[in-house]
């Protein structure tokens, strides 16, 4: 932003004050010198305002200042990051969400930094706030979960058609939905992640373990059941379990026939299940679909996993029990998915493959 042009009794009193500060530096030298040498790092430009009037961006190196003439401010032109808290948002479908975002940046222009914009990096936040909010209301909540890739390219271009009128520039931008708080109110097509988990905990754990929870065998694909909202399911008859039974283990046992080279294919990922024994400790297992016919068992996966589930062994039973809603426990953060929410749907695959 230049300034205006100065008239010529403004430009001579510029000029003669300006000669009386090197005067005035010259006279106290060297002692003015420890006050007027600022040293600039290769990372940094400083800012110099001369009576006010901005000067050409200073440094790397060291640059002198006229005492009581000049001021500046120092510009770091290294990337910098700041988190968007999390906020709850609305999708398109009617779903309440909690979503925050990472996002990255750098100053291009050191003067349009300072002259543009009092407080650069709130600016920043708040934009990318604005951006991610309009983002989401036009999108259902199977989308967000599975095009966050596309969605936080499309923040970035949107962030940086304001940021560069401040000489600032976002590198990254990365949307982290944290938790879904209010499933949708028209369920979209195809299964999303809590319809999976819930897939997943009544299929693996209440019908492939059927041996483990007493014998009770699951509601047949025909059959309805209807639960209540208000009441808290009744378990099924005959599926008490006891105390000492493994129930992780049934776990291992019901996956293992179901592996196959066509699964590793479709799936292609790697999944590890902690589960919280009441001593605290922590039983492992993992489920591994990326090479061969896939693998399944006992402790960490050689490979990082995609995704890591996580939960106590008492809710574990709960849910063979139908005495806790698989639903229900991933939103109050008893049953955790730590990774890709898309990697994690991809278990659908395998639940099909088991039926």
């Amino acid at each position: 932003v230049p300034d205006a042009p100065q008239s010529w009794p403004s430009y001579l009193c510029h000029g003669l004050i300006s000669f009386l500060g090197f005067l005035l530096l010259l006279i106290t030298f060297p002692i003015s010198g420890w006050f007027a040498l600022k040293i600039v790092p290769t990372y940094e430009r400083m800012i110099v305002f001369r009576l006010g009037r901005i000067r050409t961006p200073q440094g790397p190196g060291m640059v002198l200042l006229l005492p009581f003439i000049d001021s500046f401010q120092r510009v770091d032109l290294r990337t910098r990051a700041f988190n968007v808290p999390p906020c709850k948002l609305a999708s398109k479908d009617g779903a309440v969400l909690s979503v925050g975002a990472d996002v990255q940046f750098r100053i291009w222009d050191p003067v349009l930094s300072v002259m543009t914009v009092k407080d650069l990096n709130m600016a920043t936040r708040m934009t990318a706030q604005n951006a991610m909010t309009k983002a989401l209301l036009k999108r259902p909540l199977r989308e967000i979960q599975m095009e966050k890739l596309k969605i936080s390219d499309q923040l970035l271009l949107e962030i940086n058609d304001v940021t560069r009128a401040w000489g600032l520039e976002v590198d990254r931008v990365e949307l982290a939905v944290e938790a879904v708080l209010q499933p949708p109110q028209d369920s979209p097509a195809g299964p999303s992640l809590d319809s999976t988990l819930q897939q997943l905990a009544l299929h693996f754990l209440g019908g492939g373990l059927s041996s483990v929870a007493g014998g009770a065998s699951p509601p047949g694909p025909d059959t309805l059941e209807m639960v209540s909202e208000v009441e808290q399911p009744v378990p099924h008859v005959g599926a008490g379990l006891s105390p000492k039974q493994p129930v992780a283990e049934g776990l291992l046992n019901a996956l293992q026939p179901s592996l196959s080279e066509a699964l590793v294919s479709q799936v292609g990922a790697c999944y590890q299940f902690n589960v919280i024994l009441p001593s605290g400790t922590q039983s492992i297992y993992f489920l591994d679909l990326t090479t061969g016919h896939g693998r399944v068992g006992h402790g960490v996966p050689d490979g990082t996993p995609d995704v890591v589930v996580e939960m106590a062994e008492a809710d574990l039973r709960a849910l063979l029990c139908r005495e806790l809603r698989p639903l229900g426990a991933y939103m109050s953060g008893r049953l955790k998915v730590k990774g890709d929410l898309a990697v994690a749907m991809k278990l659908e695959a395998v639940l099909r493959a088991l039926k």
